[in-house]
């Protein structure tokens, strides 16, 4: 008997423009080894409070949408949480959108990239790629876990060339430092494999969810970027010739 591979989910939902090309089937997998003070989907943290579902379940969701999806130039985005928390039921979910013929992004923080097999690389046409700081002492207080992980997967996925798109989450007094910024942006203008980075503002539209879960939201009197700070970072990547949003 074949085995049933199962995974823990928290939603699906439809997007354009924000999770990759066209619009996207995006599904959201449940748990996060990391907790990044702005995170918007504290309601994603935890694997146990994810529904169990099996990747026939999933693949069957998706093909609902196909003819919308593919006619619209989007695909598939697994996102979280953290995939790469359950690399064999994202594995296998990638692996059965590659042979359905559709586009397929993943969203990852990078920190569990040793966790990704080169097969499961192989099965994805894109890695949205969260790099949430620069700064070593910085990625630590932002976010509780380690900068290297993610730099290291960076720099396989280049290796393997595999496309991607960094994203950056602009926070006032967390990551808008100049120097930190610029060094970044080196780091990324080396890598091949980069088609876009993409400076996203701090916003606090996850915040009534930690209310709702009983947890403070830690950044509730951080202000969101204005836009002349916005457009001065978007210029540091720029200036290293780099496609920005």
């Amino acid at each position: 008997m074949t085995a049933v591979t199962t995974g823990r989910i928290h939603s699906w939902d439809l997007s354009t423009g924000v999770d990759g090309p066209g619009t996207r089937f995006v599904l959201f997998v449940s748990g996060c080894p990391l907790r990044c003070l702005y995170c918007a989907n504290p309601d994603t943290w935890h694997m146990r409070d994810g529904v169990e579902t099996t990747v026939d379940e999933v693949m069957a969701e998706i093909e609902k949408y196909r003819a919308f999806i593919t006619t619209a130039g989007g695909g598939v985005t697994i996102t979280g949480g953290e995939p790469l928390l359950q690399p064999a039921f994202t594995g296998e979910v990638l692996r059965r959108c590659r042979e359905a013929g559709l586009h397929i992004a993943l969203d990852t923080s990078g920190f569990l990239g040793a966790r990704a097999t080169d097969e499961l690389l192989a099965c994805t046409d894109l890695v949205l790629l969260d790099i949430k700081a620069f700064d070593v002492g910085m990625y630590r207080k932002l976010t509780g876990g380690r900068l290297a992980p993610t730099l290291n997967f960076a720099t396989r996925l280049d290796r393997l060339g595999v496309p991607m798109w960094i994203r950056y989450v602009l926070v006032p007094g967390w990551t808008d430092d100049p120097s930190a910024v610029d060094a970044l942006a080196g780091f990324v203008e080396g890598l091949e494999a980069v088609e876009r980075v993409d400076v996203l503002p701090f916003h606090k539209l996850g915040a009534s969810k930690y209310g709702a879960l009983g947890l403070p939201f830690p950044l509730k009197d951080t202000p969101t970027p204005e836009p002349e700070l916005v457009e001065r970072v978007r210029d540091q990547f720029r200036g290293q010739g780099l496609k920005v949003f």
